[in-house]
């Protein structure tokens, strides 16, 4: 006997001293799990006692026990429940549901599953009252890659910003992607602050992995980010806030000098100056008064030099001092959640984590905390400490991983000791 029949069997057993109106319920769910079809409830009884009777009959007919399965699919399809009834197995049935929620170049979760998910994690963040944030990534100059380079060379771009985003968030984060360069976010316990500054990471990591493409185009990833409850409480109105701020980013950051920066207001301050000397020139040499003539007093006085202040022109004025931002500046919001990213930064303090740098286990650093995003390391010095680091990481109860870091910023902390902050860049 196989599993499942015994399985049906004990169900069988259960049932059979429940009264009619408490089985329905639970028969109906069985039957819509099992085949996925939905059976009226007051009909659900007597399929069931069809299918028991049809099970017996087989059984009989062939002398040797007949599943449960193959009983309900011939009472299904003789009653006309199954019009065209296929055969799957259940890792088929979950391949093919994996597949209508996946994008096949990236790997990601599709726009479809987005939407389902951002429901069911709102839903969760109002009933445990966390923030949740979403995420809007977008990659600027990903047409040109397109059209300079191709289409196969497009789809490399566009996964490897996949693998950043896998590399990068935490396994309760979820990545998407809704459109052609999009990709979405969601947070779960992650306020305004703490996915800004995650965004950049991956902006940071997603230009390491680009390097080995090659590309004459500078491609970036921009970021908008909206957060529950501060900027609303619907999916809607999170998805268009974040989308104006994702605009909004790629017109501060990317927009060019052309229209916008003035450059008339530094020669126009230059050529009063120039004018203002040339009336002074010919009154250096005035002409001799007429010695006769009694009443030059008045010529004099018109011909003499007038002493001009020299005009000194204005210090240019930057065209970002003078131009006004084309969007309504956005007051800063109070922080109405102290709650920290969990798993954002585990602190090594205390422990003997180190980090072994290369392929020489005589350069060793102290691993000082740890993250998902990346690591903090002490040295004695920093000086010829490269940009990129191939290091070992060596943390207690975790086996040793590989990893290649990008160092992002330096800090003295004593003499003896510097530390260095660097981001998974692999």
């Amino acid at each position: 006997m196989r599993p499942n029949d015994a399985y049906i069997d004990v169900i069988v057993d259960t049932l059979e001293g429940l009264e009619s109106s408490a089985r329905a319920p639970f028969l109906q769910r069985l039957f819509l799990t099992l085949a996925h079809v939905e059976i009226p409830e007051n009909h659900a009884v007597a399929l069931w006692d069809d299918v028991l009777l049809r099970r017996a009959h087989l059984s009989g007919v062939a002398e040797a026990p007949v599943s449960f399965q193959t009983a309900l699919v011939d009472v299904l399809a003789s009653k006309g429940l199954f019009r065209v009834p296929v055969v799957l197995e259940y890792d088929e049935l979950k391949r093919l549901h994996r597949n209508a929620v996946t994008d096949p170049l990236t790997g990601l979760h599709n726009r479809r599953l987005f939407t389902e998910t951002f429901d069911k994690e709102i839903n969760r963040a109002r009933r445990y009252a966390h923030p949740l944030s979403l995420v809007i990534l977008d990659l600027h100059r990903f047409k040109e890659v397109n059209d300079k380079y191709g289409h196969p060379r497009g789809d490399e771009v566009l996964q490897a910003a996949a693998s950043t985003l896998r590399k990068t968030l935490r396994t309760s984060d979820s990545a998407f992607r809704i459109g052609g360069d999009e990709f979405a976010l969601l947070l779960p316990q992650t306020d305004s602050a703490q996915a800004s500054a995650l965004s950049r990471r991956i902006g940071v990591a997603f230009a390491e992995i680009l390097r080995p493409l090659e590309l004459s185009i500078s491609v970036t990833m921009d970021h908008g980010v909206s957060t529950y409850p501060q900027d609303g409480e619907q999916r809607d109105s999170l998805i268009r806030i974040a989308d104006e701020r994702l605009y909004r980013s790629k017109n501060a950051t990317h927009q060019t000098s052309g229209p916008e920066v003035v450059s008339s207001p530094a020669p126009s301050y230059q050529q009063p100056s120039a004018k203002v000397t040339i009336p002074v020139q010919p009154a250096v040499v005035p002409p001799a008064p007429p010695a006769p003539d009694p009443e030059p007093p008045s010529a004099p006085e018109a011909t003499a030099p007038v002493q001009v202040p020299p005009v000194v022109p204005p210090p240019p004025v930057s065209p970002l001092q003078i131009s006004a931002p084309s969007f309504q500046a956005i007051p800063d919001e109070p922080r109405l959640y102290a709650v920290p990213r969990k798993a954002e930064r585990v602190s090594m303090a205390g422990t003997n984590a180190y980090a072994i740098l290369g392929d020489q286990t005589d350069q060793r650093a102290r691993v000082v905390d740890l993250g998902f995003g990346g690591v903090a390391l002490d040295f004695p010095t920093a000086k010829g400490l490269p940009d990129t680091l191939l290091a070992v990481l060596h943390v207690p109860i975790l086996p040793p991983v590989r990893v290649n870091l990008k160092r992002l910023w330096t800090k003295q902390i004593n003499q003896d000791t510097v530390r260095v902050g660097c981001c998974f860049i692999s």
